[in-house]
C-alpha cells in the first residue's frame, strides 16, 4: 500500500513539473497568435480609453484578450526596455493614452501626430490601455 501511495505522489509531481513547463516555457514561445486574421474590435483610440475610465471591469469583459483594432494619432513612437518598438496613441486625457507594444524588431518609422491604425491584444489597463503583439495595419 505504501509503494502505491510513493508511485502515486511521484507521478502526481510528475505531470504538474510538465504541465507548468509547458504553459510557462513552451507554450507561450511556440503558439503565436495569427493576429491578421483574428476577428478585431474595432475602436478609436479616445474611445477605448473612454470606456475602461468609466467602467473597467464592463471594458475589461468587452476587449481583455481579444484583438482590438485600435485608429488614433501617435504621441511617440520608441523602443522600450527589451528592444521591441512601441506605439502611444493619444486619447481625450493626457494623462491615460493606448500603449501598443509591436511584435519584431522593426522600429516603426512614424512621427508624432500622424494617425495610424495598429491590431492587436488588449492586455489591460493601468493608466493606460495596453496592448501586445501589435501590427500595423494602416500607416
Amino acid at each position: 500500500m505504501k509503494k502505491k501511495l510513493i508511485i502515486a505522489v511521484l507521478l502526481v509531481g510528475v505531470l504538474s513539473f510538465v504541465g507548468v513547463y509547458y504553459f510557462v516555457f513552451y507554450r507561450p514561445t511556440h503558439h503565436v497568435r495569427d493576429i491578421a486574421s483574428e476577428d478585431a474590435i474595432v475602436v478609436s483610440a479616445k474611445d477605448i480609453v473612454k470606456e475602461f475610465q468609466t467602467n473597467e471591469s464592463v471594458a475589461n469583459t468587452k476587449y481583455l484578450n481579444k484583438v482590438a483594432e485600435i485608429s488614433g494619432e501617435v504621441v511617440e513612437a520608441k523602443k522600450d526596455q527589451t528592444g521591441k518598438p512601441t506605439v502611444t496613441l493619444k486619447s481625450d486625457d493626457s494623462f491615460s493614452n493606448v500603449f501598443v507594444t509591436l511584435r519584431g524588431d522593426k522600429q516603426l518609422e512614424v512621427k508624432g501626430g500622424a494617425t495610424i491604425t495598429v491590431r492587436g491584444v488588449v492586455t489591460g489597463f493601468l493608466s493606460d490601455v495596453v496592448i501586445n503583439d501589435g501590427i500595423v495595419v494602416k500607416q
